[in-house]
């Protein structure tokens, strides 16, 4: 779900729909008072436009026609399709109100030869689902059933924890700022037996809040399915009921559904999924929290979608919102800092090519899809993937770049060196923690992984790890402006500001969520090398054992050790060999979850109980093994290599410990 312009990588680990499920193998390497009554509709007043500078665009643009659309998209996507090893692809392009441009390229079945048809292949578009609940509850706005800046609770049959003192508003939900942790637990289940109804999967999955409401975007799931749920309460209507009764019946979406399994009529129409077009095709994807990213469609459906908002909520007749309702929710509702792009409610903001561009992304593991609309064009598209494809480039992200830049050229103005460039280079340099996260659960440890380094370069521009060129080089950034930054030779910006308590904090042209400076403790420069170091130790520790007691045996060497010392001596070692076990046994679980999303619930706890044991075991160890070194160093007639080996390896175990411990890897409670 993310910009290429920005954290293109990184936020295709982590803001996919799946909740970054790919980050997982990564383990493997190791206002109380409610607000006075208004008009509900009433939008924001906005911030200046985002553009800062900009050049005249529009000069040399190809003709936005039917015919140039088509020789333009057909003479790249069968290219990238394959080149990237992906089995289909569809795109719809509307204009001026009408269908510009729906075709299909590829295959819906790879083994049957199956073409993809716009008008009749279901793809699943993931989180792009969400703008159909969003749509709806602004229908209950308008209806007075819901007021965006009311205490959620008053809509609820159980109650969010009042962890601060402002309360959650759909507004804050609709802008990804209620402040939730990341959740994952049950986001995906195996088979539709496994579904459960809305209210219990929101009740059993309640995430901590972390961040004060409306002040720290963290992209939320739960929270969309939260406010589903609110919608069906208010409306009377089973959510499914509700987005076909009216979202797709008015506007004509006969092959569209949030319908798991799928309807009996639909299921032939259903494209397969794959990792890659070569590979064997996937299961249908079955997703717990509905009004997240269930949905199923086609691209001729998601054609009228985009129309209808493009036409201020109306399409062939049909009002799905009023005027001034549509207008509220392209408008911005929040933003980190004014001159980058902001929230929408429930669109983000994505300008690009001097153009305002509001949209939305969709990730399940197999499907990949993007929704961009330019309201002031009158212009919207949609693209969609069947398969993941190698990776090597983020594919929907090219073919729409390309499409802007051919039909709405633009040249970035030239930057030149703010006058403290290089002392701000140095400011800003380090590693930065993506707000949305699991801060109090099990997978807090992601947070190491994937934690964003900012580093400065010799001609005082910056680069981030992960925003890098085709080459593979990261870019550089020259600043702007205070603490602003700007690609030398491209449109992505980075920006820094400090937030309450004085910390750093990144925000990016991707609005859903920022990255905070990370504390000492938790700096990943200082916790990858201890774990990594910590577990050489241990491993040597295990290897050497055995190798050392065959040495003794070929040269008749006996280890004279008194029967305490001997039992200590077996006791340290067993610890270090149960902490490789407990570190092996969870990075083993998390890879499986990478081809099989349905682990990550609440049936395998048993699993996960089982590994933390063999992990408390370990470090309950820990002390024998600093006993043993204590007591080594009161020996004088032990050798002092041995005696250096025995601290060795305690300062592994407490290093182990330290990480354990700072990244909640035994946290008690399996809610995750």
């Amino acid at each position: 779900m993310s910009s290429i312009s920005i954290y293109s990588k990184l936020a295709s680990r982590l803001c996919r729909f799946g909740s970054g499920i790919l980050v997982l193998t990564l383990l493997c390497s190791m206002l109380f008072a409610q607000k006075p009554k208004t008009n509900p509709l009433a939008p924001k007043a906005e911030p200046p436009s985002q553009g800062t500078e900009r050049m005249p665009s529009g000069a040399g643009a190809h003709e936005l026609s039917q015919s140039d659309v088509e020789a333009f998209l057909d003479g790249m996507m069968p290219l990238q399709l394959a080149r990237e090893d992906i089995a289909g692809a569809v795109i719809s392009v509307v204009k001026d109100g009408k269908v510009l441009f729906a075709r299909g390229y590829g295959y819906s079945n790879v083994e049957k030869r199956t073409p993809v048809s716009a008008d009749s292949t279901l793809f699943r578009p993931g989180s792009i689902s969400k703008l159909f609940n969003w749509t709806s509850i602004m229908q209950q706005v308008e209806l007075g059933k819901l007021d965006l800046d009311r205490d959620v609770n008053d809509y609820l049959d159980f109650k969010i924890p009042a962890t601060f003192p402002k309360p959650i508003t759909l507004r804050d939900i609709m802008t990804h700022t209620p402040g939730f942790e990341e959740t994952v637990q049950e986001l995906f289940v195996r088979d539709a037996s496994e579904l459960k109804p809305l209210d219990q999967y929101l009740k059993e999955h309640l995430p901590v809040r972390v961040f004060p409401p409306g002040t720290t975007p963290a992209y939320s799931n739960y929270a969309t399915s939260l406010a589903g749920y609110i919608l069906q309460r208010v409306s009377g209507e089973r959510f499914e009921d509700y987005i076909d009764n009216h979202i797709f019946k008015p506007l004509g979406m006969g092959h569209s559904t949030l319908r798991q399994p799928l309807p009996e009529a639909l299921k032939p129409l259903m494209s397969n999924g794959y990792d890659v077009a070569s590979a064997p095709a996937q299961t249908f994807e079955f997703v717990e929290a509905t009004p997240a990213g269930s949905s199923s469609v086609t691209a001729t459906d998601m054609a009228r979608f985009m129309l209808a908002h493009l036409q201020d909520g109306q399409f062939e007749g049909a009002q799905i919102l009023r005027a001034d309702t549509a207008r509220l929710m392209h408008s911005r509702q929040f933003a980190n800092m004014p001159e980058l792009n902001g929230m929408a409610l429930g669109f983000y903001e994505e300008t690009r090519n001097g153009q305002r561009i509001i949209g939305h992304a969709g990730d399940t593991q197999y499907f990949h899809s993007d929704l961009h609309l330019i309201p002031d064009a009158g212009l919207g598209f949609f693209i969609s993937y069947n398969s993941a494809g190698k990776g090597e480039a983020r594919a929907r992200e090219t073919v729409w770049h390309a499409f802007l830049d051919r039909y709405f050229p633009y040249e970035s103005p030239p930057v030149s060196a703010a006058p403290d460039a290089a002392k701000d280079a140095q400011l800003v340099s380090g590693r930065y923690i993506i707000s949305r996260r699991s801060e109090t659960t099990i997978l807090k440890v992601l947070n190491v992984m994937g934690e964003s380094k900012v580093f400065t370069n010799s001609d005082g521009t910056i680069s981030l790890e992960d925003l890098k060129d085709l080459n593979g080089q990261p870019k550089k950034l020259r600043e702007t402006g205070p603490l602003m930054f700007r690609a030398v030779d491209n449109q992505d910006r980075v920006a820094f500001k400090r937030d309450d308590a004085g910390r750093l904090v990144m925000v990016t042209d991707f609005p859903v969520f920022v990255f905070q400076r990370s504390p000492w403790y938790e700096n990943s420069g200082l916790n990858l090398p201890l774990i990594i170091s910590a577990l050489a130790v241990l491993v040597l520790t295990i290897v050497l054992w055995p190798v050392a007691a065959l040495i003794r045996r070929h040269y008749g060497h006996k280890l004279s050790l008194s029967p305490q010392a001997r039992r200590l001596r077996i006791i340290a070692r067993l610890a270090c060999l149960l902490d490789l076990i407990f570190v092996i046994a969870l990075a083993t679980f998390f890879t499986m979850t990478e081809k099989d999303i349905g682990l990550l619930s609440p049936r395998f706890d048993p699993v996960l109980r089982i590994i933390q044991i063999v992990g408390w075991l370990g470090i309950v160890g820990t002390l024998a093994v600093l006993y043993s070194a204590l007591r080594s160093w009161r020996e004088p007639e032990r050798w002092w290599l041995s005696k250096l080996a025995d601290t060795v390896m305690a300062a592994a175990c407490v290093a182990f410990v330290w990480f354990v411990y700072v990244w909640n890897m035994l946290h008690w409670s399996l809610r995750y």
